[in-house]
């Protein structure tokens, strides 16, 4: 008899959550301005708002903490994350920083001007905030087959090359400090990237003279996917494919919160001296002496410890498989998803799931609304809410889909709390067409409005 798939961890430690009545939560809700940011934790029952920072450190991890050098300059704990790096990138340079947006403000702040114009795949909401907030573009150049659910190319967060080069030849050089890929590609369902793309991708900015950076959050997720994907990566290990990976581009920026496996943090790693010389300064500025940047010494060895810790395949086998569980049990129930499962959430299609809400009503935002009324799960709009308004002309952007993202934090819940949270999604779906109503907004920011946002009911 085969035996059946058993993770490769046994629990340690636990900590209790608490279920709410449907009375209290609508009452919540209400108070948080139909905001499910504003809500507080102890309201939530299963939190898959967002897998950056929420996930739960090994025993290793906690042990390296207590090994921590806090000193201001040149701690050992900041030697330790430079060879981890080093090794698993191949980039000779690194400036740790508190999180990811801090890493890229750090960068962004040396490469990215007034009117210059950055493509890539499908841009994250920080990233496409700190390009816009320096009056720069982000173009969205991924391939068409990420905006159709249904559809099962293997690599949808690829770059078209055709878009690509007809940026390239839009623009003259000097207005395209680089070419950004985003690995997994969050925001069209956390998809991953061929290594076959990245070699195009690379070959093509080559003869423009454009330079390629990653936003590597969840680069050993993707390497997972190149590895069980890819023809010829089958037997290739983790580490080997994400060194791979980072060698077609110059730097990446980290969220070590993603595939870190650490509660905070994160990091620029470099080829380039001038580049690093310059984000040195504003490492300096904005975070922190160069060989800490905004991070404890504890939490740079916990960070060590957890990089290496990622791209080990047993660990990203069970971390995907449950990501995968949940969506292959919304699919046995009819609910839209993106297909196929994503690395690190399960992503609902709401313009499918609700169908009577117009756009301009939100109906992913909606759609998260009801799931955490129904069970108290607390999800987070990938929608119009968080495309945000076009800077110029202050209209909304409507993107192509319009999704729900179950964020699954890692290490965190077992599978039958993935039973739990797709009953509950069905019972919403169940009831979808009695929900005719959206939200319209009476507040909101002027750039990533969607983290503090304050709705009515339309």
């Amino acid at each position: 008899m085969k035996l059946p798939y058993a993770e490769p961890y046994r629990i340690k430690m636990v900590e209790e959550i608490r279920q709410s009545t449907r009375e209290e939560r609508e009452e919540w809700l209400k108070n948080s301005k139909y905001n499910l940011f504003n809500l507080k934790s102890s309201q939530v029952y299963i939190d898959l708002l967002t897998d950056s920072g929420t996930g739960a450190m090994s025993d290793q991890q906690w042990g390296a903490m207590m090994t921590g050098d806090e000193s201001y300059a040149g701690s050992k704990s900041f030697e330790k994350l430079h060879e981890t790096v080093q090794n698993i990138t191949g980039y000779q340079y690194l400036l740790p920083t508190h999180q990811g947006r801090a890493a890229e403000n750090v960068l962004f702040s040396v490469l990215v001007k007034d009117g210059d114009v950055i493509p890539g795949n499908t841009h994250f909401d920080t990233t496409k905030g700190h390009i816009e907030i320096r009056k720069a573009h982000a173009v969205d150049c991924t391939i068409d087959e990420a905006f159709d659910i249904e559809d099962p190319h293997p690599f949808k967060g690829n770059i078209d090359l055709e878009k690509l080069e007809l940026v390239y030849q839009s623009y003259p050089k000097e207005q395209i400090p680089f070419c950004l890929i985003t690995i997994t590609c969050n925001s069209s369902g956390g998809q991953p990237v061929s290594l076959e793309n990245m070699r195009a991708v690379k070959e093509l900015s080559d003869c423009y003279g454009v330079p390629i950076y990653f936003d590597s959050a969840r680069f050993a997720e993707n390497a997972y996917f190149i590895k069980m994907r890819e023809k010829g990566q089958e037997n290739r290990t983790i580490k080997e494919i994400a060194k791979e990976a980072f060698s077609y581009g110059v730097g990446m920026t980290m969220s070590s919160k993603k595939d870190g496996l650490v509660n905070i943090g994160g990091f620029i790693a470099l080829n380039d001296a001038d580049i690093f010389k310059k984000a040195s300064n504003f490492t300096i500025i904005f975070e922190g002496f160069i060989t800490y940047g905004g991070m404890a010494g504890r939490d740079m060895a916990a960070l060590a410890v957890g990089l290496n810790e990622a791209t080990e395949f047993e660990y990203l086998e069970s971390r995907i498989s449950q990501v995968e569980y949940l969506g292959n049990k919304l699919i046995e129930f009819g609910i839209p998803v993106q297909k196929p499962i994503g690395g690190h959430a399960v992503f609902i299609d709401s313009l499918k799931f609700l169908p009577n809400i117009p756009r301009e009503e939100y109906p992913a935002q909606t759609l998260a609304n009801e799931i955490y009324k129904e069970a108290g799960i607390r999800t987070v709009e990938i929608g119009t809410l968080l495309a945000d308004r076009d800077p110029e002309t202050r209209i909304n952007r409507y993107p192509k889909l319009e999704l729900v993202r179950l964020a699954i934090p890692r290490r965190t819940y077992t599978n039958n709390h993935m039973d739990y949270i797709a009953a509950a999604i069905k019972n919403v779906y169940d009831r979808r067409n009695e929900i005719q109503k959206g939200y319209n907004i009476t507040w909101e920011s002027e750039i990533l409005r969607h983290f503090t946002v304050e709705l009515e009911k339309a």
